[in-house]
């Protein structure tokens, strides 16, 4: 907290950080000094006074919160920033794989069995974030688009309160009313029916591309 407090900050533009800064440290029973680059975020004022004091966290003061990364990269603050938001976003959805879509299970004593089951447990996942980009709203931006978890799109498109009947030759599925999400789920199924193949491709189901 010394080191955050002595740096010199400057504002941040290219991150969502209230200011940046740099220094080099080096910790306790480390053999060298090493960069650290550090964001910081004003902290909204508290509600009013509980009769205990919030507890602290690491890298937090009264004013500020902070993150702060050591790396031996040599790229400016934004581009680490964003670099190591990506590997913390890549640890999300490897817990999410592990616990959701059954990525930690090893059902087999052979190796070459279990390679296949990792694989079989990949395809499930990213075919369900496929699921979720064919039922995306027609003016999402992939910075603005957010991710849906296997659990939660197992909940409104999977696990579903339905009947399933048979009249006249034709067989249909009925929803229960309480069903809150049917219109999206409408929305997939139509999507997901209109798929056709144009030559070597498919023809687009949603007129606006996704752009960054």
């Amino acid at each position: 907290m010394d080191q955050l407090k002595a740096a010199t900050w400057t504002g941040s533009p290219q991150t969502d950080a209230d200011g940046q800064c740099e220094f080099r440290y080096q910790p306790e029973g480390w053999s060298q000094a090493h960069r650290f680059i550090a964001l910081r975020y004003i902290k909204k004022k508290p509600a009013p006074a509980a009769e205990n004091p919030e507890q602290y966290q690491l890298f937090d003061t009264p004013e500020y919160s902070y993150r702060v990364f050591v790396t031996d990269m040599s790229g400016g603050i934004a581009l680490l920033a964003w670099f190591y938001n990506q590997r913390a976003g890549a640890e999300n959805l490897i817990k999410e794989a592990k616990n959701d879509a059954g990525l930690a299970d090893h059902p087999s004593g052979r190796w070459s069995m279990n390679c296949v089951y990792f694989q079989l447990a990949m395809v499930a996942y990213n075919l369900n974030c496929w699921l979720m980009l064919f039922n995306r709203e027609e003016e999402a931006k992939v910075d603005t688009l957010g991710h849906t978890t296997l659990a939660t799109a197992r909940l409104k498109f999977l696990f579903l309160a339905a009947r399933i009947w048979r009249h006249a030759g034709r067989v249909g599925v009925s929803y229960s009313d309480h069903y809150a999400e049917q219109p999206l789920f409408e929305r997939l199924m139509t999507r997901l029916r209109a798929v056709a193949a144009n030559g070597n491709r498919f023809a687009p189901v949603i007129a606006t591309a996704l752009r960054c």
